[in-house]
């Protein structure tokens, strides 16, 4: 019996850190991306009571201006929460950097290339966690992305301009907090 009192002890210690950082994760889709044919979701993870970092993944199939675009984005991002409520929820301010890699399509000319960007920008918002277990983020902030476009066949008649320069970023999250 005594040998196993170590044990017990261990995995109760365990099972009570794990517990207690259980609202430490949110898992959410963007819910207005599909408005321009994207899937994004994100993961949130809390690091302290103020604070948690966010990585987002997009795949977009959007069309503007007779360009296409196909690709993917990567958007990490740092939240200081200013609420009084612990992270992951209430009122925050997020600094985030993004890379855009995207191949391009002219449809009218079927001229081809690829389109790689770099950015950041600072987003506020606020992130509500109902019942423990949904989250609603909402968030708006400027952002500024620049890039160069490969030409692999054709010229360079893209248009660029909804994906380069300076920009807004918002969304609409809904999610599940574990």
């Amino acid at each position: 019996m005594k040998k196993y009192l170590p044990v017990s002890i261990l995995l109760l210690f365990l099972g009570s850190s794990l517990s207690a950082v259980a609202q430490g994760n949110v898992f959410k889709i963007n819910i207005f991306s599909p408005i321009v044919k994207t899937l994004n979701v994100s993961y949130e993870r809390k690091l302290s009571a103020t604070g948690s970092f966010q990585l987002g993944f997009f795949y977009t199939g959007y069309s503007t201006s007779g360009t296409k675009f196909s690709g993917i984005g990567v958007t990490p991002e740092y939240r200081f929460y200013l609420s009084e409520s612990e992270a992951p929820q209430g009122v925050y301010v997020a600094p985030f950097v993004r890379y855009q890699n995207f191949k391009l399509e002219e449809e009218s000319t079927n001229d081809k290339g690829t389109l790689s960007l770099f950015g950041g920008g600072l987003v506020i918002g606020k992130q509500w966690i109902f019942k423990e277990k949904i989250s609603l983020d909402i968030f708006i902030g400027p952002s500024y992305s620049s890039g160069n476009v490969k030409v692999e066949s054709g010229q360079d008649t893209f248009d660029t301009g909804a994906f380069d320069g300076f920009g807004v970023r918002t969304g609409l999250t809904l999610g599940f907090a574990f």
